[in-house]
């Protein structure tokens, strides 16, 4: 299933798709690929994380040190100067290459929205065949906000001309790691 989702995913436009099977491995991707991008501490620079599973039992401040200009904890202004925000999404959907993730907590949606580039951590195990099999796993007790997300934002209603990073991010990074295990 993860080969079908990596297709329909990176056919959205504009992302990438890297699987790791430890934690450590997808830390040190993200926090390369974070020196590469130029995340620094001077506004438009920023890099924004929001809480989330991946994080537990992780020394945030030795991130931090290995990357000045990181926040884990942060502002809708700050949010807005970020070039990189990283969010945990909850699940992937193999046929449409989609991401859902409970966002009923602010920093989810300021790190996922606002920065140029969004990078998602994704547990592999929780790709779904299709939006139905998402459905039947998704519980709207327990969620107020569920986003889904497929690719980077995109809009045609001006003149029908398709612009790219309008309404949210221009480039969308998926990290699927096989060691962050899953819900059901």
């Amino acid at each position: 299933m993860f080969e079908s989702f990596m297709t329909k995913a990176i056919a959205a436009g504009n992302t990438e798709v890297q699987r790791f099977g430890t934690k450590a491995e997808a830390l040190d991707f993200v926090v390369q690929f974070m020196q590469k991008e130029g995340v620094s501490d001077s506004a438009g620079s920023y890099g924004v994380w929001a809480a989330c599973p991946f994080l537990d039992g992780m020394d945030k401040s030795g991130i931090a040190q290995r990357l000045p200009g990181l926040k884990f904890e942060f502002t809708r202004e700050t949010a807005k100067q970020a070039k990189v925000g990283v969010t945990q999404m909850d699940w992937g959907v193999a046929n449409t290459g989609t991401l859902a993730q409970d966002s009923t907590k602010v920093d989810q949606r300021l790190a996922s929205a606002l920065p140029w580039i969004h990078v998602m951590l994704l547990p592999s195990t929780n790709i779904v065949a299709d939006l139905p099999a998402l459905f039947s796993k998704v519980d709207p007790k327990k969620s107020n906000y569920i986003a889904l997300i497929t690719g980077p934002s995109k809009t045609a209603d001006i003149e029908r001309v398709l612009a790219i990073g309008v309404h949210g991010p221009e480039r969308v990074v998926i990290v699927c790691v096989d060691e962050l295990g899953g819900a059901d």
